[in-house]
């Protein structure tokens, strides 16, 4: 099908295609460039950046797990102007969209970084609001409604471009919360970040990452994802990002159907640096296949 168009639109802003890096697994594309043409991406989704350089957590504090990987790396970045002077630059030697990943311990570390960012060279942000809430007693902003809702708005009010909020899965019902962040100001949804969950090593008798718990990631968590996205997406009315255990173009068409109009992979670019492309090229033989010639005609088809 020449007519064939895997563009989409995320708030007045045209991505290519839907295909994105998750926050947190792709730094901001440096070490990844050797290996993937990030001119094919629809957009490259930074790492979490703080106002300030933050350290990260202490070893060990990546474990494998069966079907997929825990995290407790903690955010570790260089800091708002580091990533102004290095960062962006060289992103835009690419013909990607950059979605710039915020993070913050309270809610003056969010709009310092936001207000940093005013007049740069980005395209969206990404609010993360898993984050610990240090002035709350270390509770993710994320998991209660009207804390989120705070958040949003607060950040909403320095945001010179379109704000995605990034939601956290560790919560009864993810909808209550996708409503919250709507009335504060959420321009777009991702979801989901990760799970919480642990390993221990059974003869040294302790756990295997230094903080005990650690985000989960990879193939395991997908139906979890995939369930949460299709009923944000019927719950509110904000283009959605899905993400959640992708690692191919069959995983990104289930949340494409599911609702999304965009998809990140995470967890599957440590396994191949190269996953990202590969499920551009299998939507677009599937496309071809089944004769779509936009992914409107079947975005949402699981009523």
């Amino acid at each position: 099908m020449s007519n064939m168009d895997m563009s989409v639109d995320i708030c007045g802003v045209k991505l290519k295609n839907p295909v994105m890096t998750a926050s947190g697994t792709f730094g901001s594309g440096v070490e990844f460039s050797d290996f993937v043409d990030l001119n094919r991406l629809g957009a490259v989704v930074v790492k979490g950046v703080a106002a300030k350089p933050w350290k990260g957590n202490p070893a060990p504090r990546i474990a494998e797990v069966y079907g997929g990987m825990l995290n407790s790396v903690g955010l570790q970045n260089p800091g708002v102007d580091w990533f102004i002077e290095n960062d962006i630059p060289f992103l835009r030697r690419f013909d990607t969209k950059i979605i710039v990943n915020v993070c913050g311990h309270s809610i003056e570390e969010y709009t310092d970084v936001v207000k940093k960012l005013r007049g740069r060279d980005i395209d969206l942000l990404e609010l993360n609001i898993s984050c610990p809430n240090v002035s709350e007693g270390g509770m993710s902003f994320g998991t209660e409604p009207e804390m989120a809702k705070k958040v949003v708005s607060e950040v909403k009010k320095y945001a010179d471009k379109p704000l995605i909020v990034k939601l956290t899965p560790n919560v009864t019902d993810i909808t209550v919360i996708a409503k919250a962040v709507k009335e504060g100001g959420a321009d777009a949804l991702s979801l989901i970040n990760t799970l919480t969950g642990m390993k221990i090593d059974i003869y040294r008798r302790k756990p295997v990452l230094h903080r005990k718990i650690g985000g989960m990631s990879g193939p395991a968590v997908k139906p979890v994802a995939l369930r949460m996205v299709w009923q944000v997406c019927k719950a509110v009315d904000l283009p959605v990002i899905g993400m959640g255990g992708i690692s191919n173009a069959e995983d990104a068409l289930e949340f494409i159907m599911a609702g999304a109009t965009g998809v990140s992979l995470g967890t599957a670019n440590f396994i191949d640096p190269m996953a990202t492309v590969k499920t551009i090229d299998g939507i677009e033989k599937f496309m071809r296949e089944q004769n779509i010639s936009n992914l409107s005609e079947i975005r949402g088809i699981i009523d």
